[in-house]
């Protein structure tokens, strides 16, 4: 079984991959941690650079779980790719990291996180960063 960790280079991409990490540990299952962004636009943030995905891909080495890292850089939104991976048999959770908000901005979830949170079937763990 897998569990899915939608992974952009922030803090609150970290806490996602850490808590994915401790859970697949207790599990034993893989993880599989994505990057995503549309394909546009090549100086987004969210856009994991090379440093950042050997980072991801040795912390999963020293934490020793079975993972792969997955970065998509083409013409569908961060939200449809991470979909269209969690919506397969095998996936048995999704972890996303929220940024602290405001007291207006609490009132609504980031738009990626929540529309992951309304559109996959599988449960989704939202996990906020420490920073």
């Amino acid at each position: 079984m897998t569990i899915l960790v939608a992974y952009a280079p922030r803090p609150e991409g970290r806490a996602a991959l850490e808590k994915g990490i401790e859970i697949a540990n207790r599990r034993n299952e893989r993880l599989l941690v994505v990057n995503a962004i549309s394909g546009g636009n090549q100086n987004d943030p969210s856009l994991a650079d090379s440093i950042d995905v050997s980072a991801v891909e040795k912390r999963l080495v020293a934490a020793g779980v079975e993972g792969t890292f997955k970065q998509f850089v083409r013409g569908k939104d961060a939200v449809a790719e991470i979909v269209e991976l969690a919506d397969k048999p095998d996936v048995t959770l999704v972890i996303v990291g929220l940024r602290k908000r405001t007291p207006m901005g609490k009132l609504i979830m980031g738009s990626v996180s929540r529309d992951i949170l309304l559109s996959v079937s599988c449960p989704v763990l939202a996990v906020k960063s420490a920073d």
